[in-house]
């Protein structure tokens, strides 16, 4: 039997728009080491990884007329070096040429008749810098044991003298025929006749009632938005018609002045985050001559990976997960008073019922730590624009050094894609003692993203400011 594709990642490559491609990228800016790291050591490298995820050396085909979902088949002429891409900015390419190369990159959907991932080198990066730059569809990070391909290459030592290459034997399977794919379809509707009903949600898209019946989680899922269909998401400049083209812009924040922030005004390092990106959203709309009164908020769904924090603020282990609908008050001057309502909705939320609880979330979307930026897409695909006015996802990362092929790692920005009607989606990544923060935005709606990327930056020194 073929391994077929979940209703819910069938559905997600229906929706898939030209507009809209779902895949969410990342952006690793690496410190060459000595020797240099080419297209041809990339190749390698990730030549020598693939045995670990068998998954990024298929494709999916479809079964003719739709008649049940599609399937994960070997692909016979996978060729790596098709994935694995060579780009360059002119020397010495700086910060800004790198992020207009990343937003022509990620506006390009993915060729569905091959695997669903790219890879880029970008050389001639100022100060004997590279960059590499990943794209990976959700679809191929479906389940709990899944990871992404740009985690794959990283190592926490620079070199790899003592630890064995994972043995790789793989051979292409046959791909099977249009007949034969026709013919399992009919074999499993004799075994499960609610297969075709399945199906037919699938075709149709209708992701939330699919995934609902599919799972299991419909009632944790829809009670959690039962509460809030009946108040549709503010009206915000952040909706609207998306187009094909995007800018893409990146903030920093030191780890510890965030937790400097939250030792003496309270709540988490997520809730001073949240606090952080709602002043600086609020500035933002001011400076766009918007309306902004007391009232004024910006409904964000918030998929958080949450790792206990211990009393000294560090990260313990275990992972659990949460997703919320949160109005973000940036109609707030103060910004202590932002950050105390921001912290009591996150605990109200938990504590009522309002957000999609782990287990359903996970049952929904397929959770594997490194990949909750494509849980967050899948996420917001999955629900209705009305809902919310942006996506905001937020993964605590490593501590410590990471290294591809010898090359430390010295930043990295997720860029997660935009739903239907969403002109601005946020990722932010904890590593090595620093928040790294990835805007993403329609080009035409949200064409200043820039200026909203410094006054997070801006948002951050004030609050470490006002509390020292």
């Amino acid at each position: 039997m073929v391994d077929r594709l979940t209703s819910l990642d069938a559905s997600f490559l229906y929706l898939e728009e030209p507009d809209t491609p779902m895949h969410v990228a990342g952006v690793l800016v690496l410190e060459s080491p000595r020797g240099g790291l080419d297209h041809e050591d990339l190749v390698d490298l990730v030549r020598s990884r693939l045995p670990l995820v068998p998954r990024f050396r298929q494709r999916v085909v479809e079964v003719p007329g739709h008649l049940a979902n599609p399937a994960w088949v070997d692909d016979p002429d996978f060729d790596v070096t098709y994935h694995v891409r060579r780009s360059a900015l002119p020397r010495p390419g700086s910060e800004e040429q790198l992020l207009d190369l990343v937003a022509r990159l990620t506006a390009r959907p993915l060729d569905h008749s091959r695997p669903l991932w790219e890879m880029y080198l970008v050389e001639g990066l100022a100060d004997d810098r590279i960059a590499v730059v990943t794209k990976t569809h959700p679809a191929l990070v479906d389940g709990l044991g899944a990871i992404d391909i740009g985690q794959v290459i990283l190592d926490d030592v620079p070199v790899l003298a003592d630890r064995p290459a994972p043995v790789d034997d793989w051979r292409p399977r046959r791909p099977p025929g249009s007949v034969e794919l026709v013919w399992e379809a009919v074999e499993e509707y004799v075994q499960r006749p609610t297969a075709v009903l399945d199906t037919l949600r699938t075709a149709t898209g209708d992701v939330r009632t699919t995934a609902g019946r599919l799972l299991g989680t419909a009632g944790s899922v829809l009670s959690a938005l039962a509460r809030t269909t009946v108040r549709p998401a503010p009206t915000s400049p952040l909706n609207g018609a998306v187009g094909r083209q995007r800018r893409v812009a990146v903030a920093r924040a030191d780890l510890d002045d965030l937790k400097t922030v939250r030792k003496a005004l309270g709540g988490t390092v997520n809730d001073v985050l949240l606090a952080t990106i709602t002043g600086a959203l609020r500035e933002w709309l001011l400076s766009r001559g918007e309306p902004v009164i007391g009232s004024t908020s910006i409904r964000a769904l918030v998929p958080v990976s949450v790792r206990p924090e211990s009393g000294d603020g560090e990260f313990e282990a275990g992972t659990r997960v949460s997703s919320f609908l949160l109005d973000l008050p940036v109609g707030e001057p103060n910004p202590r008073v932002r950050l105390a309502r921001i912290g009591y909705a996150m605990r109200g939320a938990s504590q009522q019922g309002q957000s999609v609880g782990a287990s359903a979330l996970v049952a929904l979307s397929g959770f594997a730590p490194p990949t909750l930026h494509a849980l967050g897409a899948r996420a917001a695909s999955g629900l209705s624009r009305r809902l919310f006015n942006l996506l905001i996802t937020n993964v605590p990362g490593p501590q410590v050094p990471l290294y591809a092929a010898g090359a430390r790692m010295l930043e990295v920005f997720p860029v997660v894609p935009l739903a239907r009607g969403q002109g601005l989606s946020i990722g932010l990544t904890s590593y090595d003692g620093t928040v790294y923060v990835g805007l993403n935005a329609d080009r035409d709606g949200v064409s200043d993203v820039d200026v909203l990327a410094d006054l997070i930056e801006q948002e951050v020194a004030a609050l470490v400011e006002a509390v020292r």
